[in-house]
C-alpha cells in the first residue's frame, strides 16, 4: 500500500480532489462521507504520486514505508474497509460547487461563529463571486474548538488551521472579533447590515448526569476541564485538584480519551505542546497515577473511534487496561472490539501509569464532605429493544470508587440562540435544510447536534450556502439599511495575525508550537500591535 491514511483525519475532502485515481472514499456524494471515523486509500487502486499529502491540511497521509511501529495497524485498517465498501465503480463522486450567477448586487452574509462550521460556511460563500463575508465571534482569537478542543498532544490535528488561514486571507472576508452577538450586537442588528445571518455557534455545554453530588467541587464537566489544558480565557485560570491518585471520566468517547492521555501523560512531553501553561504546571504537580473511563454499555458500544483507539495503544509508559467482561470481547466481531480484546490481553508493569477502560458500569451517585471523594457505580448488564437498540439496565450491584476528580463527558449539547426557535430535546435550531428562514440560517453543531468530524462541517456549510443562495436568488432576502456599531470594540485579521505572531513568537523562544495567550486582557495588548492592512 504506497499511502495511508492514519489516525483521526480532518475528512475535509481536500485528499480526494487531489487524487487523480479517485482511490480515497467515501467520498463526498458517497454513503458515508462525513460518517465514517475517517477517509480510507484503497491499496490496489493508490499509485503512488504523493498528491494526496501534499493536499492533506493536517499531515494524516504518509507513504507505507515512512509509517512509525505505532502507525503499522493503520495499513490493515485502511485495507479491510473495502473488504465491505468495494466503491468498485471507481466513479468520481465529488463535484467542486460551480459559481452561481447571482442577481446584481452585492450578498453580504454574517457568520455568527468562527469555528470550523463557520469558517466552512464562509469558504462555501466566497466560493461565488459578489459575496461578502464578516465573521463573528465573542472571543479574540478565532477556530474555536480546533483552537480551544484539540488535545495538545494532537498537534498534527491543529493543522487544520492552516486551511482555515487560507480561508481568512480571501479579499471578501473579514472578522469581528470580540464580540457577542445577543449582547453587544443584537440578531435585529445583523439583520439590518447584512442580507442574511449564518449561525454556527456549535455546542458549548455538557450534557447533565443528573446523579446525586453531580455539582460538588471536584465534579468538572469534560467541557471545562478541555478548556481549562487548551487556555481557552473562560476557563484558563481554573483551578483543578489533581492530589489523588485516582481519577474518574464519566463516558468513553474521544474527549474521554483525549482527557486520560492527557492527565497520564509525561509533563516534559506536553511541555513541547501548546498546552497552558497554568495546566501544564498543575500536572507537573499531579499525583494521579490511574484514570478510569467509565462506560455503561459494552465494548461494542463504546463511542471512541478506532483511529483515537489506536492511538491510546500506541502510548509509551503508560499501561492500558480493559474492564467490564472483556473476556466476551470476540476478536472478529469489528476492528474495535479486536483492538480492545488485543489490549485486555497485554502484560501490565508495575509502578506506571494507568488508563482503565472499565464498561457495562453506570455511575450512581457522587461522595464527599463539601468536595468529591468518591463515586459510586453500579454494575449493568444489556438489553435489546424491539428496534434493536442496545441499553444498559443496573444490576443494582454497587461499589464506590475513591476518587477526588470526576470528569463528566457524557456529550455536549448547545444553548437556546437568542431570536431563533430552539428545540430543548435535541438542542438544536429547527432547520429544513440549514434554512430557519429566509435570511436566517444555521451550520455546525447547532444544527445538526453534537455529530461527526471536523471535515463533516464543510458538507454540512454546502447544504446551508446552497439554501441561503436560492433564497438569494428568489429574491427572499432583505437587502440591508444600516451597519452595525461595535463601539470600535470589534478585532480584525490583522489584530488576529498580531496575536497569532506574539504566541508563536513565545512558542519558538520555548522549542513549542506556541505559548497562548489566555486572558483578554493579554490578547487585546497583542492585538494592538497589529500592522495596519486593509479590509478586516
Amino acid at each position: 500500500m504506497p499511502y495511508v491514511v492514519t489516525r483521526s483525519c480532518c475528512a475535509d475532502a481536500s485528499c480526494v480532489l487531489a487524487c487523480p485515481v479517485n482511490c480515497i472514499h467515501p467520498a463526498p456524494g458517497e454513503p458515508g462521507f462525513g460518517a465514517t471515523e475517517m477517509l480510507y486509500v484503497d491499496p490496489r487502486t493508490c499509485v503512488d504520486c504523493g498528491a494526496c499529502t501534499t493536499a492533506c491540511p493536517v499531515d494524516a497521509l504518509k507513504p507505507h514505508t515512512a509509517l512509525g511501529a505505532a502507525e503499522l495497524p493503520f495499513l490493515e485498517l485502511n485495507a479491510s474497509y473495502y473488504k465491505e465498501n468495494a466503491h468498485a465503480d471507481r466513479a468520481p463522486m465529488y463535484v467542486v460547487p460551480r459559481q452561481r450567477a447571482l442577481p446584481e448586487g452585492e450578498l453580504s452574509v454574517a457568520v455568527v461563529g468562527a469555528g470550523p462550521a463557520g469558517l466552512f460556511a464562509a469558504d462555501e460563500l466566497l466560493r461565488h463571486p459578489g459575496v461578502r463575508v464578516t465573521v463573528y465571534d465573542r472571543l479574540p482569537t478565532p477556530y474555536g474548538l480546533a483552537r480551544a478542543g484539540v488535545a495538545p498532544d494532537h498537534q498534527d490535528t491543529k493543522r487544520v488551521t492552516e486551511l482555515f488561514g487560507a480561508i481568512e486571507s480571501q479579499a471578501a472576508f473579514s472578522y469581528r472579533l470580540g464580540v457577542e452577538v445577543g449582547a453587544d450586537v443584537t440578531h435585529a442588528d445583523l439583520l439590518r447590515e447584512h442580507h442574511a445571518v449564518i449561525y454556527a455557534v456549535g455546542a458549548a455545554t455538557d450534557k447533565r448526569l443528573g446523579i446525586e453530588g453531580e455539582d460538588l467541587p471536584g465534579s468538572v464537566s469534560a467541557t471545562d476541564f478541555v478548556a481549562w489544558y487548551n487556555g481557552h480565557p473562560d476557563r484558563a485560570h481554573d483551578d483543578h485538584d489533581l492530589g489523588s491518585e485516582r481519577a474518574v471520566v464519566i463516558g468513553n468517547g474521544n474527549v474521554a480519551l483525549d482527557i486520560a492521555r492527557i492527565l497520564t501523560a509525561d509533563p516534559d512531553a506536553l511541555a513541547r505542546t501548546d498546552i497552558s501553561d497554568r495546566a501544564l504546571a498543575a500536572l507537573r504537580g499531579s499525583k494521579i497515577r490511574e484514570v478510569v473511563l467509565l462506560g455503561r454499555r459494552g465494548p461494542a458500544q463504546a463511542a471512541f473511534t478506532v483511529p483515537e483507539l489506536l492511538a491510546l495503544g500506541a502510548l509509551k509508559d503508560v499501561d492500558v487496561r480493559v474492564e467490564g467482561r472483556p473476556e466476551g470481547l470476540a476478536p472478529d466481531a469489528t476492528e474495535k472490539t479486536r483492538l480492545l480484546s488485543d489490549l485486555a490481553a497485554r502484560p501490565t508493569a508495575e509502578g506506571r501509569r494507568r488508563i482503565v477502560l472499565r464498561f457495562l458500569t453506570a455511575p450512581v451517585r457522587l461522595v464527599g464532605d463539601g468536595s468529591v471523594r468518591g463515586l459510586e457505580v453500579t454494575a449493568t448488564t444489556l438489553v435489546t429493544d424491539d428496534d434493536g437498540t442496545v441499553r444498559a439496565r443496573p444490576t443494582g450491584d454497587t461499589r464506590t470508587l475513591e476518587t477526588g476528580l470526576v470528569l463528566r463527558s457524557v456529550g455536549y449539547r448547545a444553548r437556546p440562540v437568542p431570536g431563533l426557535p430552539f428545540d430543548e430535546d435535541t438542542a438544536t435550531v429547527p432547520h429544513e435544510s440549514g434554512r430557519v428562514e429566509p435570511g436566517v440560517y444555521v451550520a455546525g453543531w447547532i444544527k445538526r447536534g453534537p455529530t461527526g468530524f471536523i471535515g463533516t462541517n464543510k458538507t454540512c456549510a454546502h447544504e446551508t450556502v446552497q439554501s441561503l443562495l436560492d433564497d438569494f436568488a428568489a429574491g427572499r432576502l432583505t437587502r440591508p439599511v444600516s451597519a452595525v456599531s461595535t463601539a470600535g470594540s470589534a478585532l480584525g485579521l490583522a489584530a488576529w495575525r498580531a496575536i497569532d505572531r506574539v504566541e508563536r513568537a513565545a512558542g519558538e523562544a520555548q522549542g513549542r508550537p506556541r505559548v497562548k495567550l489566555t486572558d483578554t486582557e493579554s490578547l487585546h495588548r497583542a492585538a494592538a500591535r497589529a500592522v495596519p492592512a486593509a479590509g478586516g
